[in-house]
């Protein structure tokens, strides 16, 4: 599936990175503990066999056929690439892109140009709804 990106340019003409088509999402979504029980990079034989959470490959899988990106994120590292595409295909998860090398920890603050949008996981996959929280910005 290919999307067509808006270009974009700033007050002097000059190009800006392009951004996505409005209703289209990017999700990244982590692996472990989120669409999967949590793997350690320390057990990778665990990788192979661990079973995905029936409703995270339902609402991904939708999310992917309504047109919207899907990538992978996770703390797994380049070395348990192979494994983890094979487990992506073998379990029927449909999605654009994984990366590799998150950094362990969580605890994650992410600092960007473009809109980001982050949704904590707590035991369920549904569809998202909107809900007010108090967010931490820069100061203007």
């Amino acid at each position: 599936m290919s999307i067509s990106l808006q270009n974009l340019k700033n007050e002097k003409g000059e190009n800006l990175s392009p951004i996505l088509p409005n209703g289209i999402k990017n999700y990244l979504i982590d692996i472990d503990g989120t669409i999967c029980d949590d793997v350690p990079n320390e057990e990778p034989e665990r990788m192979a066999t661990v079973e995905p959470y029936a409703d995270a490959l339902e609402i991904c899988n939708k999310w992917y056929d309504e047109g919207h990106i899907i990538t992978f994120f996770t703390s797994r590292t380049e070395e348990h690439r192979v494994v983890t595409e094979k487990w992506l295909n073998d379990n029927g998860f449909k999605y654009h892109g994984l990366l590799v090398g998150k950094p362990r920890g969580g605890n994650y603050h992410w600092i960007d140009n473009h809109m980001v949008k982050a949704t904590r996981f707590k035991g369920k996959f549904t569809d998202l709804v909107h809900r007010n929280a108090i967010i931490e910005v820069f100061e203007q």
